[in-house]
């Protein structure tokens, strides 16, 4: 079911909920220059076991509007919060892939009457000033690449050869991330302006600061490279716990083997992991 929800006088989030009656529900939150329709087949298994899902496209994404203005980490938080008042919704388990993480993170510190239990898959601990040499370095590494001549049909078959272990429907979910014009080709929903804005916001506003006011169920779900070997997987294990050592009682499930996007790689083990974790909570509210 697709939901239209005002967040502003003039800005609507495009929602995909799929209804349910167990406890918690799920809040799922794309990563930058994502869309909701990347969290289908983790929504799908969620909704099985009997949860309300409820999966985001944030501004500029997606469904959702595009205004000139608003490409931060305040704002998409500001919307989050709007939409979950208008659909009623408290005590989610909000689950944010990347930057989605880092959204996820302030969300959960600021308004935590809203969020039971976090998930942060791949993402919620990104701190590029301490990878990067400069801002402008950051910034070059991720621009938007250039859409000259693309295709839904090219752009297909490139996530075919470089996800081979994808199913269609993730496939599709990608090519969504991009606008589909009358005559086939692939434009940005974005200006490289309103991306560029995005990256500043996450260059500014790490969101390790808002670790400390987090007491909810957390779930750190980082991807390991296919490939990596011994050492540089322990580099990874070590920069994230040093980076969310701040972030009381959270647990690690680790991805060997995997990619970034690990719902649409792995989205029965994500809703399983999700599942547990909303277990978790329940728990927790038990005993209070």
């Amino acid at each position: 079911m697709d939901l239209s929800v005002p967040v502003t006088d003039d800005v609507k989030l495009h929602f995909r909920h799929r209804p349910g009656t167990a406890s918690p529900a799920f809040l799922l939150v794309h990563g930058m220059a994502s869309n909701a329709r990347m969290w289908d087949e983790v929504a799908d298994h969620l909704a099985a076991a009997g949860h309300a899902v409820y999966a985001a496209d944030l501004r500029g994404h997606g469904e959702s509007d595009t205004p000139e203005k608003g490409y931060d980490t305040p704002t998409a938080v500001a919307d989050l919060v709007a939409a979950c008042a208008a659909l009623g919704l408290s005590e989610v388990v909000v689950a944010g892939h990347s930057y989605g993480g880092n959204v996820s993170v302030r969300l959960t510190a600021e308004h935590p009457e809203l969020v039971a239990g976090l998930a942060l898959v791949d993402g919620g601990w990104l701190e590029p000033a301490k990878a990067f040499p400069s801002w402008e370095a950051f910034a070059g590494a991720l621009r938007p690449p250039a859409l000259d001549g693309a295709t839904v049909q090219s752009v297909s078959d490139y996530f075919r050869d470089i996800h081979p272990d994808w199913s269609p429907a993730a496939i599709e979910a990608a090519v969504a991330t991009m606008r589909e014009n009358p005559d086939g080709s692939l434009s940005r929903r974005m200006t490289l302006e309103q991306h560029t804005s995005m990256l500043r916001s996450i260059w500014d506003e790490p969101p390790s600061p808002w670790y400390p006011a987090i007491s909810v169920p957390t779930l750190l779900m980082p991807a390991i490279p296919k490939g990596a070997d011994p050492q540089w997987a322990d580099r990874i294990r070590t920069r994230i716990e040093a980076t969310t050592a701040t972030l009381r009682g959270a647990a690690m499930r680790e991805y060997l083997d995997s990619e970034h996007d690990l719902h649409a790689q792995h989205p029965r083990r994500v809703a399983e992991d999700l599942l547990d974790l909303a277990r978790t909570v329940r728990q927790a509210r038990a005993l209070h």
